[in-house]
């Protein structure tokens, strides 16, 4: 097959920060071999959809998209177009083949391999430790990088083991390769990113590195402002990882450990592997060492058998922990899932929606409360870019609250001290405090 002429591509993306990791790398391969963003799909020689089947919402809006990719290839049928990430999964099903007949080509989560020998003719795979920033993303502050793919965990509910396969842990040294590249193109914050980021390194115990001594790493690597770490586990997230935390300044006290439910019952059958009092006993050990730290965790409402006393736990326990940040999701039943095959989704959708409106009303009110406290105090934020409808600049603390700011100059990719006047639940306003901020 020949090497394909470069011309115009377009990304749709949709779903979780891997799904963006993997759109970015895959862009800035593309470029490397010449090819150029396009302004829209329709203009695109290429057109690559990067899809998520997490939850029904989000496959939905996929198949959507695909049903517009048909047309398009209608209209031009020399146009290219790709099909990658969770919807194709690890193993592909044949059947999605005869089912999207119009794609050229199919891509497993972050393997763009199969696109890049078709585009180049040759073994263009990623080569370890290359990691440009594609045109559009130039200027950015923020970059996640995968530590950890796929997940072994298998949680009742969980599609991910299904579409990313067994968990594997990619080298230190190319992870460390990658951050570099990108500080060196102006990144200042590295998110690493694992479906349970806390296990990265355990199925290499050979190489001798876990996730406190990746975060070490990575934390005193020169142009780094800050680092952060996503998603934890109650059950791997430990002392040694919150003192690390505690001890490198350039690490943020932030983290992202789901609790799914406040019902011990519920989480024995979602097969999450702890309780409730597990998940209050590793709050407080991370208050106890990092007490101005920021927790957010993730809640499914409407999981097979919840009773109205489930889900009154999980409003207990929320309203108890005040945590950060919420991410609540209807529970919707993913093919080949413990759930889907063994456990009746037997909670109506108006229920679900009534239980996920309830959780919102009290996260709301805990967020305005606590947002309240940092009227007239001083927060140094990392400044990411300018709000293009507020016109103000905007970035984020070290336990990642947003914050809306006035400020001279450009203080793109700086760390400004920003005096908060007006609080929201969702960010804070304020104004710069210094007009000497630290140097990108």
């Amino acid at each position: 097959m020949n090497a394909v002429a470069p011309g115009a591509y377009h990304i749709w993306t949709i779903g979780c920060q891997m799904n963006e990791a993997d759109t970015r790398r895959l862009a800035a391969r593309l470029e490397a071999l010449g090819w150029r963003e396009a302004a829209d799909p329709d203009s695109a020689d290429l057109l690559v959809l990067n899809t998520c089947v997490v939850r029904r919402q989000a496959e939905d809006k996929a198949l959507g998209r695909l049903a517009q990719a048909r047309a398009q290839k209608r209209r031009r049928p020399d146009r290219i177009v790709a099909l990658m990430g969770c919807l194709v999964g690890e193993r592909m099903d044949p059947a999605l083949r005869e089912r999207f007949d119009f794609v050229d080509v199919f891509l497993p989560p972050s393997d763009p391999g199969p696109l890049l020998r078709r585009l180049a003719a040759a073994d263009a795979a990623e080569a370890p430790g290359e990691a440009p920033l594609p045109a559009r993303l130039r200027r950015s502050v923020r970059a996640h990088v995968p530590a950890v793919l796929g997940c072994s965990l298998a949680c009742a509910y969980c599609v991910i083991p299904y579409r990313r396969g067994p968990e594997r842990s990619r080298p230190a040294g190319e992870i460390l390769d990658e951050i570099r590249a990108l500080l060196a193109q102006g990144v200042r914050e590295i998110v690493l990113l694992g479906q349970i980021v806390d296990r990265y390194g355990l199925d290499r115990p050979d190489a001798g590195v876990n996730l406190a001594g990746l975060l070490r790493s990575a934390a005193r690597l020169d142009g780094l402002r800050r680092l952060r770490f996503l998603t934890n586990h109650p059950r791997y997230l430990d002392a040694a990882l919150i003192e690390t935390v505690a001890d490198e300044p350039r690490i943020c006290p932030h983290f992202v450990m789901p609790f799914q439910s406040g019902s011990d019952a519920v989480l024995a059958r979602m097969r999450r592997g702890y309780t409730a009092e597990d998940y209050r006993a590793r709050v407080a050990a991370i208050r106890a060492r990092l007490p101005e730290a920021s927790i957010q965790t993730d809640i499914i409402v409407g999981f097979p058998g919840e009773t109205e006393a489930d889900f009154a736990a999980t409003a207990n326990l929320l309203e108890e922990l005040r945590l950060d940040k919420v991410h609540i999701a209807r529970y919707s039943p993913r093919p080949q899932t413990w759930a889907a095959r063994r456990l009746p989704d037997d909670v109506p959708a108006e229920e679900k929606e009534r239980r996920r409106a309830a959780l919102d009303a009290i996260q709301t009110r805990i967020l305005s409360e606590k947002n309240a406290a940092f009227r007239g105090r001083v927060v140094d934020v990392l400044v990411e870019d300018r709000d293009p409808r507020r016109g103000r600049w905007r970035g984020r603390t070290p336990c990642d609250r947003l914050v809306f700011f006035e400020a001279p100059g450009n203080p793109r990719g700086r760390i400004v001290p920003v005096r908060i006047r007006e609080t929201a639940p969702f960010s804070l306003i304020g104004a710069a405090e210094s007009a000497n901020p630290t140097p990108p």
